[in-house]
């Protein structure tokens, strides 16, 4: 594997600086007005302008879609670009598109879903599942009398074997939920050989995957990897809250599931969200396919989605590796005295941007206030909350500071973060 694969690329500078523009809030702190590193990106995200600006356009309309009339007509073709826009970003065919306040309710009522229509006696998850799958699994299969399985961590690289998983699945497993990238560790688990390998035991398997911290930073692929349902939030991806997003295969689509009576069974949406909201997600998707008409040039949405979603991946590779090893100027976190990276990174083709800290003198709590002070946003994530304590648990500890830049930083505002982290440790 070349060594851009291995330890990223960075797109060329003057491409960055467009990417940096079309971001709010980059580098300045909106409140104070005073410059600042933005590194909480798993948390929320940067907001992009023209995201921001797609939904307040068609959000100031009055008119309803499927009403008739030149804006009720509108609307009614934003609803549809966006679930074409999706299903092209999934390389999904098939089954349908449905929002929901939240990625959680989204997986949560999927799961539940499968778990009571669909024959079996046991549910396989993994530890570093976040709480809306993990317990999405968790509780149904209390209430409808199933065994809950859960792969465990290696608390070594904070991330999942396939072999750990396939083995705690049986003939009798109805569902199969995996997580595809750690908001604790970053580990990207192998989605693909799970999938495949879990079917080489139970062809009819249903498989459910959170996508919500991976589809900012990389691509998924259904007809690769043959899943029956994806979610992911698009405002960890430039957009804004109070939507979450998901695919669900025809099996899934087909399950009962909470809708009006009289309402087609491929709605599992209880009313509908904002339309301005679809009118994002396609700003989104145009955003990603202008980053790869950079770099190919087509007009296949597909293609320029791939080519965008490639060259983000391989930028933010670049910037993960000179977090880590620094540069001749400066130390990564791997040589930094006083301050340790929880779990190894050795493969950065297995890893998201998303590196969990510790330090020798500070607890996480008094070093994410030591970075708030000197103008740094990160997060602590620890085992005092109910959305990480068993993550964290899972590699051995009781909290972490999660770093977390997106493709929109520079190898200056890793340097940047660098320099600061040897002051706070020391």
């Amino acid at each position: 594997m070349s060594d851009d694969l291995k330890n990223g690329l960075l797109m060329p500078a003057e491409l960055t600086a467009q990417v940096r523009e079309k971001y709010y809030f980059v580098d300045e702190d909106p409140f104070t007005k005073t410059k600042r590193l933005f590194f909480d990106n798993s948390g929320g995200s940067f907001r992009l302008k023209a995201a921001s600006e797609a939904f307040q356009k068609v959000d100031d309309l009055p008119n309803c879609g499927g009403h008739g009339g030149a804006a009720s007509n509108y609307l009614d073709t934003l609803r549809d670009q966006a679930c074409k826009d999706i299903s092209t970003m999934f390389n999904a065919e098939d089954g349908c598109i449905c929002t929901s306040m939240t990625a959680s309710i989204i997986i949560f009522d999927v799961s539940e879903a499968i778990i009571e229509n669909v024959p079996g006696t046991n549910v396989v998850t993994t530890a570093l599942e976040h709480p809306s799958a993990y317990d999405g699994c968790a509780v149904p299969a209390k209430k409808f009398g199933k065994e809950l399985r859960v792969a465990k961590t290696d608390p070594r690289t904070g991330t999942i074997k396939p072999e750990d998983v396939i083995k705690l699945i049986d003939q009798d497993t109805c569902l199969l939920s995996v997580i595809m990238t750690s908001n604790i560790t970053g580990a990207i688990l192998d989605i693909e050989t799970i999938a495949r390998e879990a079917r080489k035991i139970k062809p009819d398997i249903f498989i459910v995957c959170d996508s919500v911290q991976h589809t900012p930073h990389g691509l998924t692929d259904m007809k690769e990897w043959g899943l029956d349902c994806v979610n992911f939030a698009p405002y960890k991806f430039g957009g804004a809250r109070g939507l979450g997003v998901g695919w669900l295969s025809e099996r899934v689509m087909n399950l009962p599931h909470r809708k009006l009576i009289l309402e087609k069974q491929s709605n599992w949406e209880m009313g509908g969200c904002a339309p301005g909201m679809y009118a994002m997600l396609s700003a989104i998707f145009d955003y990603v396919c202008w980053i790869g008409k950079q770099f190919k040039d087509t007009e296949d949405r597909r293609e320029l989605y791939v080519e965008g979603m490639t060259r983000i991946t391989l930028h933010e590779r670049a910037l993960l590796y000179r977090l880590l090893h620094g540069s001749d100027q400066v130390k990564g976190l791997l040589d930094l005295e006083g301050v340790n990276v929880a779990v190894e990174m050795d493969d950065l083709t297995e890893r998201d941007l998303i590196v969990p800290i510790i330090f020798d003198k500070l607890t996480c709590e008094e070093a994410s206030r030591a970075y708030e002070a000197k103008g740094v946003v990160v997060h602590e994530r620890t085992d005092a909350s109910l959305y990480s304590a068993r993550q964290v648990n899972s590699i051995g500890q009781h909290g972490i500071v999660r770093i977390s830049p997106l493709h929109c930083h520079t190898y200056a505002d890793i340097d940047a973060f660098l320099k600061i982290t040897a002051e706070i440790a020391g």
